[in-house]
């Protein structure tokens, strides 16, 4: 004799409202770790990045120069630690929901779309990890960001075009398909130009003959002002995919 299997029920007001543990499969709560880890982990990363475009640009400015060997090992250090990590934590999560996004376009398996936006962003990226020096004209970070704003405009156009023409039909896979690829660069600037400058800058890496610790700080400034303004539309789209349906084909 068995146990009729029941969802679990809350009685409120006398009536009842159900909530079925039984629904709960290994598809949605996988999902929804990665959403929750995502969102816990960028709140963490995003919010670095803003304290260090608010708040500690200006703090550095007014710092005394003896002073920085003393405050900025136990300031700078330990937030530049939670706030590459952060990344880290970020992109996996997010690129492993992406994932399961593509999976569900059925006119078109999620490795052609995959492989799409991979190259599309590694391009993009290549491009901008060599302009964003501190060498003549693009030293002035105005001209930097017309720059950045063309290639990420450029970027988002071809993954709209690209993903069209192989069938991706869904407003999610498209909003953090350009949403994601903002955030990929991002991540990328992080541990391709900022901590490694960074690094440099704060004498955590000793300088080779020839470099300027000058330079590695306005390099780690310019990728980490990139960062904020990149971040306004990243978010943008990561919530116009549940929220805004700009994209709907039939």
């Amino acid at each position: 004799m068995g146990f009729e299997k029941r969802p679990l029920t809350l009685t409120i007001q006398g009536g009842h409202t159900m909530i079925d543990l039984q629904s709960l499969d290994f598809k949605i709560l996988y999902e929804f770790s990665l959403r929750y880890v995502h969102i816990l982990a960028g709140v963490t990363w995003i919010g670095f990045l803003y304290w260090f475009n608010l708040v500690n640009v200006n703090f550095q400015k007014g710092l005394d120069a003896d002073l920085k060997p003393k405050v900025n090992p136990n300031l700078v250090v330990p937030t530049l630690w939670f706030f590459r990590w952060g990344a880290v934590l970020t992109w996996i999560t997010g690129f492993l929901y992406y994932c399961r996004i593509l999976t569900n376009e059925t006119a078109v398996n999620m490795g052609t779309p995959l492989l799409i936006w991979i190259v599309v962003v590694g391009v993009t990226y290549a491009i901008l990890f060599n302009v964003t020096k501190p060498e003549g004209a693009l030293n002035n970070g105005n001209i930097l960001a017309v720059i950045t704003a063309g290639l990420v405009s450029a970027m988002s156009v071809a993954i709209f075009k690209l993903y069209a023409s192989k069938g991706v039909a869904t407003n999610p896979a498209y909003m953090i398909g350009i949403g994601g690829a903002l955030g990929t660069i991002m991540f990328l600037n992080v541990w391709g130009i900022i901590w490694p400058s960074q690094k440099r800058a704060l004498g955590l890496k000793p300088l080779k003959e020839g470099e300027d610790k000058a330079k590695f700080a306005r390099r780690a400034f310019l990728a980490s002002r990139m960062n904020a303004w990149l971040s306004i539309p990243m978010l943008f789209f990561m919530a116009a995919s549940s929220h805004l349906s700009l994209i709907r084909w039939h």
